[in-house]
Parts: structure tokens; C-alpha cells; sequence
């Protein structure tokens, strides 16, 4: 197995478990956030949606720029439709890699500035990936403190079990 069908792999094996995450956001609740300084529900949630696109989708690029980038919040149902889009998108791209691309430079910038760059490889693991993971682990942390029932992630939950 190359590294782009164990990185398929791993990304549908995260994907209904986020998706599932995702479904769970009560609408009326968008606008909530847990603190002043924290993204509100619903920009978590957005950003959860967009991530595989942003660092997965884009791989066979060059880069990305952060200017290109906008998550409006929108619809729960919205979101979902707009996740499972890009995570088709991001298995599209990934299909489309050799273990050689993968070890070529991909760069995030802001404009002119090169924020970083690393390989390919790094990017769907790192920003694709465990940046995906990461939010979703926010996103339970809100949902709980809004009470509302967690699904299963590796295993049951306390409201699943």
C-alpha cells in the first residue's frame, strides 16, 4: 500500500465519525460559544467542514493562501453537505499523488508571506488530518457543554454505551 491509499484510508475512516459530529450541532445554538475568546459554534463547526478541502483538496497545488479561504457558518445541514463534498474532493486529490509528490514542497501563505512550507506529506497529516481531529475534539467539548449527546468516536461514549 503507497502513501496516498493509507492516507485515503485513514481520512474515510475520520470522515462519518466527523460527519456524525457535525449532524449533532443544534442549529439554534450557532451563535453559542463557550468563552469571549473561543470561535463560536457554528465557525467551529464550519471550519471542521471546510478543513479537508483547504489542506487535502488542495495537495496537488502548489499551496494555498489563506485569503482564498472563507467558512461562513451557514446551515447545520449545509455544513455537512459542504464536509462531505470535501472529503470527496480530498480523496480526488489524494488518488492523484505518487510517494515521490508527496515529499515535494506545498506552501501556506498569506498574500506574498509565506507562512510555511512543508511536504506534502506533512500537510494532509499535520493540517489535513490531526487539524481535523483537533477541532472535532472542540467540537465535542461544546457539545457537551450544551448537553447535547456525543456519538461515538474510537469507542462509545458515555451516552452511547
Amino acid at each position: 500500500m503507497g502513501l496516498s491509499e493509507s492516507l485515503i484510508a485513514e481520512l474515510l475512516h475520520e470522515a462519518p465519525v466527523t460527519r456524525r459530529m457535525l449532524e449533532r450541532v443544534p442549529e439554534e445554538r450557532l451563535a453559542w460559544r463557550p468563552h469571549e475568546k473561543s470561535r463560536t459554534l457554528g465557525e467551529t463547526a464550519a471550519h471542521i467542514a471546510h478543513l479537508p478541502g483547504l489542506f487535502i483538496a488542495t495537495i496537488g497545488r502548489e499551496g494555498f493562501d489563506r485569503f482564498e479561504y472563507e467558512a461562513p457558518a451557514g446551515t447545520v445541514a449545509e455544513m455537512v453537505q459542504t464536509f462531505d463534498r470535501n472529503v470527496a474532493a480530498g480523496v480526488e486529490a489524494l488518488r492523484g499523488q505518487t510517494d515521490e509528490s508527496f515529499a515535494g514542497a506545498w506552501r501556506y501563505t498569506y498574500g506574498e508571506r509565506v507562512v510555511f512550507e512543508l511536504p506534502r506529506a506533512a500537510v494532509v497529516r499535520a493540517l489535513g488530518l490531526n487539524h481535523l481531529i483537533h477541532h472535532r475534539g472542540q467540537l465535542s467539548v461544546y457539545l457537551r457543554l450544551l448537553g447535547v449527546p456525543l456519538p461515538s468516536v474510537y469507542g462509545p461514549t458515555a451516552d452511547e454505551s
